[in-house]
C-alpha cells in the first residue's frame, strides 16, 4: 500500500457489527450511537431495559439494533452475548467494554459488598467478553475491542478504590490482549474519558467549589459533553486505526498534562 490508497472510506464501519454492552444508557449509548452512525449494525447487552430510545436513534442510521437484557456478570453471559450477536447479524467485528458502575463510600466504610461487584462488572465482564469475542475474531483474521477506561487508569482517586484498581486492570488487561492478538490483525485499545457533563456529574458541576476546582485542571476550561467521545469511538472501531493498538487514548481536554 502507498499513500494514494488512503482514503476517508477508511472511517468507515459499513458492513461491521459492533457490540456495545451497557450501550442504551448514559456514555455508552453515545459509543453505540457513533458505531451506528458510522455504518455499523449494534447488538446491545444491558441490565437495564430499553425503553426504545436507543433503538429509534440507532435505526435512524439506516442500520439494525438488538438488544439482549442481561446481567452480563452471570455465569455464561459471555458467550450467551457473542454468540446472540452472531445470531443476529453473523459476525462480530467490534467490540466496546462501556458497562461500569462506581460505588463510593470513605476508606474505612469501603468493603468487599463494595469492592466485589464493582469487580465483576468493570474489570471481569471485560475479560470474558474479549475472551470470547477472540474466538471469533482469530478465525476471521480481523477485530476491534475498545476497552472504556478512565483518567483512573492513570491516577488514584479518593472514596472508590475499586474504581481506580479496575480501571487501571482495564489497560493493563487491554496492553495484555494486544500483546496476545495483534498478530491476528484484532486491535486492542482504550478510551479514558475525563470530566464529562453526565447525570453522573451533575451534583459535583452544581457545586461553585467542586466545579471550580475540576475546571482549574482542565486546560479547555470546559466539561467534555459526551459528543467529544464519539469521533474517538469511530476511529477505534475503524480500519483507520489498523496500526494503533494497545493504546490508551484519553479524550480529556488535556486534564492528564496539568
Amino acid at each position: 500500500m502507498n499513500i494514494t490508497d488512503f482514503s476517508m472510506d477508511y472511517f468507515s464501519l459499513k458492513g461491521k457489527n459492533a457490540i456495545v454492552t451497557g450501550g442504551n444508557t448514559g456514555l455508552g449509548q453515545a459509543f453505540a450511537l457513533a458505531l451506528a452512525k458510522g455504518g455499523a449494525n449494534v447488538f446491545i447487552p444491558s441490565i437495564m431495559e430499553d425503553d426504545g430510545t436507543t433503538k429509534r436513534l440507532i435505526e435512524n442510521e439506516g442500520v439494525k439494533m438488538a438488544f439482549m437484557k442481561i446481567d452480563i456478570t452471570e455465569k455464561g453471559a459471555a458467550k450467551k452475548i457473542i454468540d446472540g450477536c452472531v445470531g443476529a447479524f453473523g459476525a462480530v467485528d467490534i467490540l466496546v467494554n462501556s458497562a461500569g458502575i462506581c460505588k463510593i463510600a470513605s476508606v474505612l466504610e469501603f468493603g468487599r459488598d463494595e469492592w466485589d461487584p464493582m469487580i465483576n462488572i468493570n474489570l471481569t465482564a471485560a475479560f470474558e467478553l474479549s475472551h470470547e469475542a477472540a474466538k471469533k475474531m482469530i478465525p476471521q483474521k480481523s477485530g476491534k475491542i475498545i476497552n472504556i477506561c478512565s483518567m483512573f487508569s492513570f491516577l488514584g482517586g479518593q472514596w472508590s478504590p475499586a474504581y481506580a484498581a479496575t480501571k487501571h486492570g482495564l489497560a493493563g488487561f487491554t496492553k495484555a490482549y494486544c500483546d496476545e492478538l495483534a498478530q491476528y490483525n484484532i486491535q486492542v485499545n482504550g478510551i479514558a474519558p475525563g470530566y464529562y457533563a453526565t447525570e453522573i456529574t451533575k451534583k459535583t458541576r452544581s457545586n461553585p467549589e467542586t466545579n471550580k476546582k475540576v475546571l482549574d485542571h482542565i486546560p479547555a476550561n470546559r466539561w467534555g459533553e459526551t459528543l467529544d467521545l464519539m469521533g474517538a469511538t469511530v476511529f477505534l472501531a475503524s480500519k483507520a486505526s489498523d496500526y494503533v493498538n494497545g493504546h490508551i487514548l484519553a479524550v480529556d481536554g488535556g486534564y492528564l498534562v496539568r
